[in-house]
Protein backbone atom coordinates (compact mmCIF):
# COMPACT_ATOMS: atom_id res chain seq x y z
CA UNK A 1 0.00 0.00 0.00
CA UNK A 2 1.26 3.65 -1.56
CA UNK A 3 1.45 6.92 1.05
CA UNK A 4 -1.41 7.85 -1.80
CA UNK A 5 -3.47 5.16 -1.06
CA UNK A 6 -3.41 5.79 2.84
CA UNK A 7 -3.47 9.50 2.14
CA UNK A 8 -6.60 8.87 0.03
CA UNK A 9 -7.89 6.71 2.50
CA UNK A 10 -7.66 9.93 5.54
CA UNK A 11 -9.54 12.19 3.09
CA UNK A 12 -12.01 9.28 1.99
CA UNK A 13 -12.40 8.15 5.50
CA UNK A 14 -13.20 11.51 6.90
CA UNK A 15 -16.05 11.51 4.66
CA UNK A 16 -17.67 8.47 5.04
CA UNK A 17 -17.48 9.00 8.67
CA UNK A 18 -18.86 12.29 8.34
CA UNK A 19 -21.77 11.11 5.79
CA UNK A 20 -22.05 8.06 8.26
CA UNK A 21 -22.88 10.66 11.48
CA UNK A 22 -24.88 12.95 9.44
CA UNK A 23 -28.43 11.78 10.28
CA UNK A 24 -27.82 11.18 13.66
CA UNK A 25 -25.94 13.86 15.36
CA UNK A 26 -27.82 15.89 17.64
CA UNK A 27 -29.51 12.77 18.58
CA UNK A 28 -29.30 10.76 22.03
CA UNK A 29 -27.39 7.15 22.10
CA UNK A 30 -30.45 5.69 23.18
CA UNK A 31 -32.92 6.65 20.28
CA UNK A 32 -29.67 5.77 17.77
CA UNK A 33 -29.73 2.24 19.05
CA UNK A 34 -33.16 2.06 19.46
CA UNK A 35 -33.23 2.15 15.79
CA UNK A 36 -31.17 -0.34 15.24
CA UNK A 37 -27.37 1.75 15.02
CA UNK A 38 -25.80 2.94 12.00
CA UNK A 39 -25.46 0.35 9.69
CA UNK A 40 -25.19 2.17 6.62
CA UNK A 41 -25.96 5.78 4.71
CA UNK A 42 -28.85 7.22 5.59
CA UNK A 43 -30.97 10.90 4.55
CA UNK A 44 -31.48 12.92 7.73
CA UNK A 45 -34.86 13.42 9.13
CA UNK A 46 -37.36 15.75 7.78
CA UNK A 47 -37.52 17.83 10.75
CA UNK A 48 -33.40 16.87 11.68
CA UNK A 49 -32.39 20.41 13.70
CA UNK A 50 -29.42 20.19 11.59
CA UNK A 51 -29.70 17.83 8.68
CA UNK A 52 -32.80 17.98 7.13
CA UNK A 53 -32.94 17.62 4.05
CA UNK A 54 -29.68 16.12 3.20
CA UNK A 55 -29.51 12.84 1.04
CA UNK A 56 -28.30 9.38 2.36
CA UNK A 57 -24.48 10.19 1.59
CA UNK A 58 -24.07 13.96 1.99
CA UNK A 59 -21.15 15.15 3.99
CA UNK A 60 -21.47 18.36 6.39
CA UNK A 61 -19.58 20.96 7.51
CA UNK A 62 -16.63 18.20 8.96
CA UNK A 63 -15.77 17.41 5.23
CA UNK A 64 -16.52 20.96 3.87
CA UNK A 65 -14.01 22.87 6.02
CA UNK A 66 -11.72 19.91 6.13
CA UNK A 67 -11.32 20.15 2.18
CA UNK A 68 -10.98 24.27 2.21
CA UNK A 69 -8.31 23.64 5.02
CA UNK A 70 -6.80 21.85 2.45
CA UNK A 71 -7.08 24.38 0.17
CA UNK A 72 -5.58 27.04 2.06
CA UNK A 73 -2.49 24.80 2.76
CA UNK A 74 -1.91 24.25 -0.69
CA UNK A 75 -2.53 27.84 -1.79
CA UNK A 76 0.32 28.56 1.04
CA UNK A 77 2.24 25.84 0.19
CA UNK A 78 2.15 24.68 3.36
CA UNK A 79 1.82 27.60 5.31
CA UNK A 80 -1.53 28.75 6.43
CA UNK A 81 -1.96 32.54 6.51
CA UNK A 82 -4.29 33.37 9.35
CA UNK A 83 -6.69 35.79 7.52
CA UNK A 84 -6.84 34.56 3.99
CA UNK A 85 -8.48 30.81 6.62
CA UNK A 86 -10.76 33.51 8.28
CA UNK A 87 -12.25 35.14 4.87
CA UNK A 88 -12.27 31.51 3.32
CA UNK A 89 -14.31 30.32 6.66
CA UNK A 90 -16.58 33.28 6.67
CA UNK A 91 -17.50 33.04 2.25
CA UNK A 92 -18.16 29.33 3.32
CA UNK A 93 -20.74 30.03 5.49
CA UNK A 94 -22.72 32.78 3.51
CA UNK A 95 -22.02 30.10 1.02
CA UNK A 96 -23.76 27.67 3.17
CA UNK A 97 -26.16 29.98 4.36
CA UNK A 98 -27.33 30.38 0.49
CA UNK A 99 -27.66 26.88 -0.15
CA UNK A 100 -30.31 26.34 2.76
CA UNK A 101 -28.13 24.59 5.16
CA UNK A 102 -28.67 25.24 9.21
CA UNK A 103 -24.71 23.16 9.72
CA UNK A 104 -23.02 26.50 9.69
CA UNK A 105 -19.64 27.21 11.54
CA UNK A 106 -19.48 26.14 15.43
CA UNK A 107 -19.75 28.05 18.36
CA UNK A 108 -15.42 28.66 18.65
CA UNK A 109 -15.03 29.58 14.56
CA UNK A 110 -18.05 31.47 14.16
CA UNK A 111 -17.05 33.89 17.61
CA UNK A 112 -13.51 33.92 16.24
CA UNK A 113 -14.97 35.24 12.64
CA UNK A 114 -16.99 37.71 14.29
CA UNK A 115 -14.50 39.15 15.93
CA UNK A 116 -12.55 39.55 12.62
CA UNK A 117 -15.32 41.24 10.94
CA UNK A 118 -15.04 43.58 13.68
CA UNK A 119 -11.54 43.90 13.46
CA UNK A 120 -9.33 42.07 16.08
CA UNK A 121 -6.18 40.82 13.80
CA UNK A 122 -6.61 37.13 12.68
CA UNK A 123 -4.02 35.78 14.57
CA UNK A 124 -5.79 37.24 17.85
CA UNK A 125 -9.12 35.94 17.12
CA UNK A 126 -8.82 31.99 18.38
CA UNK A 127 -7.89 32.78 22.05
CA UNK A 128 -11.16 31.15 23.44
CA UNK A 129 -11.97 28.41 21.07
CA UNK A 130 -12.30 25.13 23.25
CA UNK A 131 -14.30 23.32 20.74
CA UNK A 132 -13.53 20.34 18.23
CA UNK A 133 -13.52 22.64 15.07
CA UNK A 134 -10.03 22.58 14.77
CA UNK A 135 -9.35 18.66 15.40
CA UNK A 136 -12.95 17.96 12.90
CA UNK A 137 -10.61 19.61 9.78
CA UNK A 138 -7.24 18.90 10.60
CA UNK A 139 -6.68 15.86 8.83
CA UNK A 140 -5.11 17.50 5.73
CA UNK A 141 -2.15 19.17 8.30
CA UNK A 142 -1.50 15.10 9.20
CA UNK A 143 -1.71 14.49 5.04
CA UNK A 144 1.28 16.98 4.31
CA UNK A 145 3.49 17.07 7.36
CA UNK A 146 5.64 14.40 8.75
CA UNK A 147 5.59 13.02 11.89
CA UNK A 148 9.33 12.09 12.58
CA UNK A 149 9.81 15.24 13.87
CA UNK A 150 6.56 15.65 16.42
CA UNK A 151 7.60 19.59 17.64
CA UNK A 152 7.06 20.46 13.73
CA UNK A 153 4.06 18.91 13.42
CA UNK A 154 2.53 20.21 16.05
CA UNK A 155 4.02 23.79 14.50
CA UNK A 156 1.70 23.16 11.31
CA UNK A 157 -1.09 21.90 13.50
CA UNK A 158 -0.99 25.27 16.17
CA UNK A 159 -0.30 27.31 12.73
CA UNK A 160 -4.06 25.53 11.48
CA UNK A 161 -5.46 26.31 14.89
CA UNK A 162 -4.53 30.04 15.48
CA UNK A 163 -7.36 31.93 13.76
CA UNK A 164 -10.33 30.35 15.34
CA UNK A 165 -9.01 27.52 18.47
CA UNK A 166 -5.50 28.71 19.43
CA UNK A 167 -6.35 27.39 23.07
CA UNK A 168 -4.01 24.88 24.68
CA UNK A 169 -6.74 22.20 24.96
CA UNK A 170 -8.01 22.51 21.14
CA UNK A 171 -4.49 22.51 19.76
CA UNK A 172 -3.63 19.32 22.05
CA UNK A 173 -7.01 17.56 20.22
CA UNK A 174 -5.73 18.63 16.25
CA UNK A 175 -2.74 17.77 17.08
CA UNK A 176 -3.24 13.81 18.44
CA UNK A 177 -5.77 13.67 15.28
CA UNK A 178 -3.47 15.16 12.73
CA UNK A 179 -0.48 12.73 14.20
CA UNK A 180 -2.27 9.46 13.73
CA UNK A 181 -3.18 10.47 10.18
CA UNK A 182 0.55 11.45 9.52
CA UNK A 183 1.44 8.11 10.94
CA UNK A 184 -0.71 6.30 8.85
CA UNK A 185 0.14 7.83 6.10
CA UNK A 186 4.11 6.77 6.62
CA UNK A 187 3.26 3.43 7.12
CA UNK A 188 3.13 2.85 11.00
CA UNK A 189 0.42 1.01 12.56
CA UNK A 190 -1.82 1.46 15.00
CA UNK A 191 -0.19 1.37 18.39
CA UNK A 192 2.86 3.22 16.92
CA UNK A 193 0.13 6.18 15.42
CA UNK A 194 -1.70 5.98 18.77
CA UNK A 195 1.32 6.58 20.53
CA UNK A 196 2.45 9.48 18.38
CA UNK A 197 -0.62 10.82 18.98
CA UNK A 198 -0.60 10.94 22.70
CA UNK A 199 2.90 12.51 22.20
CA UNK A 200 1.26 15.16 19.93
CA UNK A 201 -1.08 16.00 22.32
CA UNK A 202 1.28 16.49 25.29
CA UNK A 203 3.23 18.82 22.95
CA UNK A 204 0.11 20.30 22.19
CA UNK A 205 -1.36 21.24 24.94
CA UNK A 206 1.70 23.10 25.43
CA UNK A 207 0.55 26.05 23.36
CA UNK A 208 -1.99 28.86 23.00
CA UNK A 209 -3.72 30.22 25.64
CA UNK A 210 -4.20 27.47 28.76
CA UNK A 211 -7.94 26.69 29.66
CA UNK A 212 -8.96 24.58 32.20
CA UNK A 213 -10.10 21.13 30.90
CA UNK A 214 -9.34 17.32 31.22
CA UNK A 215 -6.13 16.48 29.73
CA UNK A 216 -6.64 14.92 25.92
CA UNK A 217 -3.61 13.07 26.20
CA UNK A 218 -4.00 11.40 29.39
CA UNK A 219 -7.69 10.62 28.32
CA UNK A 220 -6.61 9.12 25.29
CA UNK A 221 -4.16 7.04 27.31
CA UNK A 222 -7.07 5.72 29.12
CA UNK A 223 -8.75 4.36 26.01
CA UNK A 224 -5.65 2.79 24.94
CA UNK A 225 -6.29 0.83 28.43
CA UNK A 226 -10.13 0.54 28.27
CA UNK A 227 -10.21 -1.01 24.62
CA UNK A 228 -7.37 -3.64 26.19
CA UNK A 229 -9.73 -4.86 28.99
CA UNK A 230 -13.37 -4.20 28.36
CA UNK A 231 -15.74 -5.86 25.39
CA UNK A 232 -16.97 -3.79 22.87
CA UNK A 233 -20.21 -2.97 23.91
CA UNK A 234 -18.86 -2.05 27.74
CA UNK A 235 -16.16 -0.38 26.55
CA UNK A 236 -18.63 1.68 24.14
CA UNK A 237 -20.77 2.66 27.27
CA UNK A 238 -17.81 3.63 29.29
CA UNK A 239 -17.04 5.85 26.07
CA UNK A 240 -20.36 7.25 26.47
CA UNK A 241 -21.02 7.83 29.73
CA UNK A 242 -17.64 8.66 31.00
CA UNK A 243 -15.65 10.21 28.36
CA UNK A 244 -18.65 11.94 26.21
CA UNK A 245 -19.64 12.45 23.24
CA UNK A 246 -20.21 16.34 23.06
CA UNK A 247 -18.37 18.94 20.97
CA UNK A 248 -15.94 19.62 23.61
CA UNK A 249 -12.47 18.88 21.96
CA UNK A 250 -11.66 16.73 25.49
CA UNK A 251 -14.43 14.79 24.79
CA UNK A 252 -15.21 13.93 21.11
CA UNK A 253 -11.23 13.73 20.40
CA UNK A 254 -10.90 10.68 23.06
CA UNK A 255 -14.41 9.21 22.18
CA UNK A 256 -12.74 9.10 18.44
CA UNK A 257 -9.53 7.56 19.69
CA UNK A 258 -11.32 5.16 21.73
CA UNK A 259 -13.90 3.89 18.84
CA UNK A 260 -10.61 3.84 16.45
CA UNK A 261 -9.35 1.20 19.45
CA UNK A 262 -11.84 -0.97 19.43
CA UNK A 263 -12.25 -1.87 16.16
CA UNK A 264 -8.98 -1.67 14.94
CA UNK A 265 -8.83 -3.55 11.86
CA UNK A 266 -12.01 -2.80 10.36
CA UNK A 267 -12.53 1.23 9.42
CA UNK A 268 -16.49 0.86 8.03
CA UNK A 269 -17.45 -0.53 11.79
CA UNK A 270 -15.76 2.24 13.54
CA UNK A 271 -17.33 5.29 11.65
CA UNK A 272 -20.42 3.19 11.77
CA UNK A 273 -19.62 2.86 15.67
CA UNK A 274 -18.74 6.64 16.27
CA UNK A 275 -21.91 7.43 13.90
CA UNK A 276 -24.06 4.98 16.89
CA UNK A 277 -22.41 7.03 20.19
CA UNK A 278 -24.95 9.85 20.28
CA UNK A 279 -23.87 13.48 20.38
CA UNK A 280 -21.48 14.60 18.10
CA UNK A 281 -21.36 11.77 15.79
CA UNK A 282 -20.38 13.21 12.71
CA UNK A 283 -17.77 15.05 13.96
CA UNK A 284 -16.66 12.20 16.00
CA UNK A 285 -17.03 9.40 13.46
CA UNK A 286 -15.44 11.80 10.84
CA UNK A 287 -12.11 11.93 12.69
CA UNK A 288 -12.91 7.98 13.17
CA UNK A 289 -12.49 7.73 9.80
CA UNK A 290 -9.71 9.71 8.86
CA UNK A 291 -7.33 8.26 11.23
CA UNK A 292 -8.51 4.79 10.49
CA UNK A 293 -8.00 5.67 6.60
CA UNK A 294 -4.54 6.93 7.06
CA UNK A 295 -3.46 3.49 8.86
CA UNK A 296 -5.47 0.94 6.32
CA UNK A 297 -5.92 2.71 3.01
CA UNK A 298 -8.87 3.52 0.94
CA UNK A 299 -9.43 -0.04 -0.41
CA UNK A 300 -10.23 -0.98 3.35
CA UNK A 301 -13.64 0.84 2.77
CA UNK A 302 -16.19 -0.54 0.80
CA UNK A 303 -16.29 0.00 -2.47
CA UNK A 304 -19.91 0.95 -2.52
CA UNK A 305 -19.53 3.02 0.15
CA UNK A 306 -16.59 5.41 -1.49
CA UNK A 307 -18.56 5.34 -4.90
CA UNK A 308 -21.59 6.74 -2.92
CA UNK A 309 -19.62 9.64 -0.99
CA UNK A 310 -17.68 10.55 -4.27
CA UNK A 311 -21.36 10.37 -6.50
CA UNK A 312 -23.33 12.31 -3.45
CA UNK A 313 -20.64 15.15 -3.02
CA UNK A 314 -18.82 17.33 -5.20
CA UNK A 315 -14.95 16.26 -2.83
CA UNK A 316 -12.37 16.35 -5.55
CA UNK A 317 -10.17 14.14 -3.01
CA UNK A 318 -7.74 12.68 -6.24
CA UNK A 319 -6.47 15.94 -6.86
CA UNK A 320 -6.26 17.42 -3.20
CA UNK A 321 -4.46 14.35 -2.10
CA UNK A 322 -1.77 14.86 -5.22
CA UNK A 323 -1.25 18.29 -4.24
CA UNK A 324 -1.01 17.63 -0.57
CA UNK A 325 1.31 15.04 -0.84
CA UNK A 326 3.94 17.46 -2.71
CA UNK A 327 3.81 19.55 0.31
CA UNK A 328 4.79 16.84 2.43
Amino acid sequence: MSPRDRALGALTGLAIGDALGMPTQTLPREAIVASGGVTGFRAAAPDHPLAHGLPAGHVTDDTEQALLLADALVAGLGRIDPRALADALDRWEQDAVGRGSADLLGPSTRAAIQAVRGGTPAELAGTNGTTNGAAMRIAPVGVATAVADVGALVDAVEAACLVSHHTSVAIAGAAAVAAVVSAGVEGHGLPTAVALGITAAREGVRRGRWVAGADVAARIAWCTELAGRKDVVIATDRVVTLIGTSLATQESVPAAFAILLLHPDYPWAACCAAASLGGDTDTIAAMTGAMAGAIHGVGAFPADAVATVLAVNDLDLDRRVDALLALR
